[in-house]
């Protein structure tokens, strides 16, 4: 029995990693789509299928706490684990989000996107080192994602004062941006989610709400 559990715990962190990775290239897929003005199917087919894995991870974490009964920091994983699959299948969602908004504006190339482009390498950063800090159980990594979220909210709420503030009339520009930096802050908020999650894994200590 304690052979098939070590199987299935080793599948769950296989199936986290993977979703890690594919969803980690499908937000920089997205962001350079949005930046190039041209959206890409694969943002599509990529999100499609994170959704997929998180259904399998969801069903594999119910099946090993069924039939071994898991107990401390086997269960703590197992737990986390869904927690982290529903943070990497956001990370697509938003990204497709993102592919959307070229779909809904069009043509979006003389807009100005320099704060996308800081928002976006930020969030990038902040996906890399929550897969890291995953992949090698880093609480210390972990810790330094919550710190970095700041800075993608306050890009964010920064915009929209000077939106309000703003006479400008390019609402086609002023719009879009507002949306792909909105979805640029909730991908930020599940980097931390997943970043709360390994500290969980690793000490115990409750995610932060």
């Amino acid at each position: 029995m304690a052979r098939l559990m070590d199987m299935g715990m080793e599948r769950l962190r296989v199936l986290l990693l993977e979703m890690g990775e594919l969803s980690e290239k499908t937000v920089s897929t997205a962001i350079d789509a949005y930046q190039m003005g041209k959206s890409l199917q694969e943002v599509d087919r990529w999100s499609n299928k994170l959704r997929q894995l998180d259904e399998q991870v969801s069903e594999l974490a119910i099946e090993l706490i069924a039939r071994f009964q898991p107990l401390a920091s086997d269960l703590r994983y197992i737990k986390a684990g869904i927690e982290i699959s529903y943070g990497f299948y956001r990370f697509g969602r938003y990204a497709h989000d993102i592919t959307q908004v070229l779909d809904m504006f069009g043509d979006l190339s003389r807009c100005d996107h320099a704060v996308i482009d800081a928002a976006g390498q930020k969030t990038e950063e902040m996906i890399r080192m929550s897969i890291e800090a995953f992949s090698d159980r880093d609480v210390d990594v972990a810790r330094k994602i919550a710190q970095m979220d700041d800075s993608v909210d306050n890009l964010y709420r920064d915009y929209i004062r000077k939106l309000l503030k703003s006479k400008s009339t390019d609402i086609k520009c002023a719009l879009s941006s507002a949306l792909v930096l909105r979805y640029l802050e909730r991908i930020a908020d599940h980097a931390t989610y997943i970043g709360n999650s390994v500290v969980y894994i690793v000490t115990g200590e409750e995610p932060v709400p």
